[in-house]
């Protein structure tokens, strides 16, 4: 009897020790991010029969049935989706409002403005020279503001495509360490305080890949994952022991597109994706400020091929180039504006042909479009924006919800610390009556 007393005792204080160590855990990392919460789980011992025994059912103490993770996949998904989400709509408005800033700071809208002035100024004196002299510094002026927003947008789309290869590279090393986290799970115990941790390395290696693209994930039930990126129905990244290799590949444009091992990837979420989107929003406001730098040049210098200028000499084109990047002031002179109509003598004021350049212009209406491409930026970012915002709030209530159920209760494990060290000391009483009736038994005469 005391021997079997002993041995109920000796698996209490087994297990008492056991649920004192994960409380401790518990405690230790209630902050850690990724952490889940474990608990032991207990069952009763249970004999019948045996030599020397009655047949009835005797209990014979407690054993560890397995240390458990108090995780929730459907959380956790929830999580993952609601963060790729999140980080998707954040690169893309970053990436934005870079553009915007490049646009807006550069002066372009103002410099039109300026330069369709100073020609409006040039009808009351179309000889004065001062006045000439002062519409090609404002053309120069709006020239250098075309330069400077193409500049700035192609350094915009470079900061994109820079940090959207560093995600590619990132999507991959995560990938090398999936890939190796299945093989160490796989010669894992079950239920061991080793594979709990690889677990959470799991868990915590999935949310970092979900913010870079959208993910679909099937495990197993030894705890490996298969990882799809691009959803279910996307491209295979982890499989078992493998990892695929994410590639990324530059448009003429500037735009990129990603594959799987050669295979075209289409992703809907991460921060790839709004990354992704960003580029090709800059690539078609590019392509629109190029389409109005052509139009200006061409509507400008075939105005002014029609007239003559200060000189009596047939007018010259004044630009040079067709997008922001090549456009250039052709001539310098004031005197070459071709105001008068062709065939004029030198000096001639008549400014038929100034009329007709403004004309051409206002045919242009370059503040017009130049309004609508800054209109088309801003409202873009307006909009995704507000997405954003609830993106975010839909993201944050799937945390709160996944780290209320796996996340460390401090109130709760102060509790189990109690209870474990009374199941300890209670253990411990057990052994010391059982050797009190075992030295009582010896003592008999």
């Amino acid at each position: 009897m005391s021997s079997d007393l002993i041995s109920i005792a000796r698996s209490g204080i087994q297990a008492a020790k056991v649920g004192l160590d994960l409380t401790a855990q518990n405690i230790a990392n209630a902050s850690s991010t990724g952490y889940v919460r474990r608990t032991a789980s207990f069952s009763e011992v249970a004999e019948s029969g045996g030599d020397y025994r009655n047949s009835n059912l005797s209990l014979s103490g407690v054993r560890l049935g397995g240390i458990v993770r108090n995780a929730d996949a459907f959380r956790q998904a929830e999580v993952r989706r609601t963060g790729s989400d999140v980080a998707r709509a954040s690169a893309e408005v970053s990436g934005l409002e870079n553009i915007e800033s490049a646009l807006e700071q550069s002066g372009v809208y103002e410099a039109i403005v300026d330069f369709e002035s100073s020609l409006q100024q040039l009808t009351q004196d179309p000889v004065d020279t001062s006045l000439r002299a002062s519409v090609m510094e404002k053309a120069r002026t709006m020239v250098g503001t075309f330069q400077i927003a193409g500049q700035e947008m192609d350094a915009a789309g470079e900061g994109l495509r820079f940090q959207a290869t560093d995600g590619v590279t990132q999507v991959n090393r995560i990938a090398q360490e999936l890939a190796r986290t299945n093989t160490r799970l796989a010669r894992t115990a079950d239920a061991s305080n080793d594979q709990s941790a690889l677990l959470d390395q799991r868990d915590n290696l999935l949310e970092e890949l979900s913010s870079y693209g959208n993910i679909a994930t099937t495990f197993g039930a030894d705890g490996q994952v298969a990882v799809k990126l691009g959803g279910a129905a996307g491209s295979d990244l982890v499989t078992g022991s493998s990892a695929a290799t994410v590639g990324i590949t530059t448009a003429a444009d500037g735009t990129v597109v990603f594959d799987v091992g050669g295979t075209s990837l289409t992703l809907t979420g991460g921060s790839l994706a709004g990354q992704q989107l960003a580029l090709t929003k800059n690539a078609q406001l590019k392509t629109d400020l190029d389409d109005l730098v052509d139009n200006i040049v061409t509507g400008f210098n075939a105005a002014q091929s029609g007239g003559a200028d200060l000189d009596g000499s047939p007018g010259a084109a004044i630009f040079s180039g067709s997008t922001t990047s090549t456009m250039a002031l052709a001539v310098q002179d004031g005197r070459k504006l071709a105001t008068a109509p062709a065939g004029s003598v030198a000096g001639s004021r008549d400014a038929t042909n100034l009329t007709a350049i403004r004309s051409a212009l206002a045919g242009v209406d370059p503040a017009g479009a130049m309004d609508a491409i800054l209109f088309d930026v801003s409202g873009t970012l307006a909009g995704r924006n507000v997405t954003l915002g609830a993106l975010q709030t839909i993201a944050d209530t799937a945390k709160i919800a996944l780290s209320a159920q796996s996340g460390v209760d401090l109130d709760q494990e102060a509790v189990n610390l109690v209870r474990y060290q009374q199941a300890f000391q209670a253990s411990g009483k057990v052994m010391q009556v059982a050797s009190d009736i075992f030295d009582t038994l010896l003592g008999i005469r």
